[in-house]
């Protein structure tokens, strides 16, 4: 089985690109995010002509969240029923024996900012709903644009970035709280190559030079971390015309 998150950045600019993707890449399960539609506008037909079934939250003009897959979906929940709030960031299915959350994790814009604040707060009732679905579901990943490079070794110019949103020892120490809570950083299971990374600013020619940061990740509870056999990110699709600036990341499960 295939799984793959993807932050297409606005789903009605880029479903083409989705689509040409997909033709080309047959996986099981992609979770999206930034969809930035009202689930009146989303482009349901398209996806099921494409053989997908899906599920999505969104909202105008910003965030919204959606999963395709292959499979038949269950269970299907929107948002963290711990945090309330009107930002569409969370949809969760169980697909195949496999709970799979798609998240879109706030930017934060600054360190230190409302939004920051926000973010830590929005970081931690996720930690605190995943505890909880991790003692209902064994098999439990958790897939999306994390905005946050959880090491150096992820971010091109560690020196340039210090201290600043995505890489700020408080949200890093966040996602050693997920990880803490049984998962796996499917991308870090085997051995990449240097300077590998999921999203390049549209400025400075950001993606020409590769100055990027690894943000999107899927984490991989333990029984399903054994079963992974390889974790990819396809920077294909980044080099198409007008493009989202994040790239597709692509776990293989046995």
């Amino acid at each position: 089985m295939k799984l793959a998150t993807w932050n297409v950045n606005s789903l009605k600019v880029r479903l083409p690109q989705v689509l040409q993707w997909l033709a080309e890449n047959p996986i099981d399960v992609l979770c999206l995010q930034e969809t930035k539609l009202t689930d009146d506008k989303f482009p349901l037909a398209e996806i099921e002509a494409a053989g997908y079934q899906v599920v999505f939250t969104g909202q105008k003009t910003y965030n919204g969240v959606a999963i395709l897959s292959k499979h038949a979906m269950s269970e299907v929940v929107k948002n963290n029923p711990l945090f309330e709030d009107a930002q569409q960031r969370i949809i969760a299915a169980t697909i195949e024996g496999m709970r799979v959350v798609c998240a879109y994790i706030p930017n934060g814009q600054s360190v230190g900012s409302d939004k920051y604040q926000y973010k830590l707060r929005w970081l931690d009732a996720l930690h605190n709903w995943l505890a909880e679905e991790g003692k209902v579901h064994d098999n439990l990943a958790l897939l999306g644009d994390y905005n946050i490079a959880p090491e150096d070794r992820d971010v091109h110019d560690p020196a340039a970035w210090q201290g600043q949103v995505l890489v700020s020892d408080a949200e890093r120490a966040e996602f050693q709280r997920l990880i803490a809570l049984g998962f796996k950083d499917a991308f870090r299971l085997f051995e990449q190559p240097e300077k590998l990374y999921s999203w390049w600013d549209y400025r400075m020619m950001a993606f020409r030079r590769n100055m990027g940061l690894r943000i999107d990740h899927i984490l991989l509870t333990n029984p399903l971390a054994t079963r992974c056999t390889s974790c990819v990110i396809d920077k294909v699709p980044r080099k198409w015309e007008q493009p989202s600036d994040h790239t597709p990341v692509i776990a293989t499960l046995d």
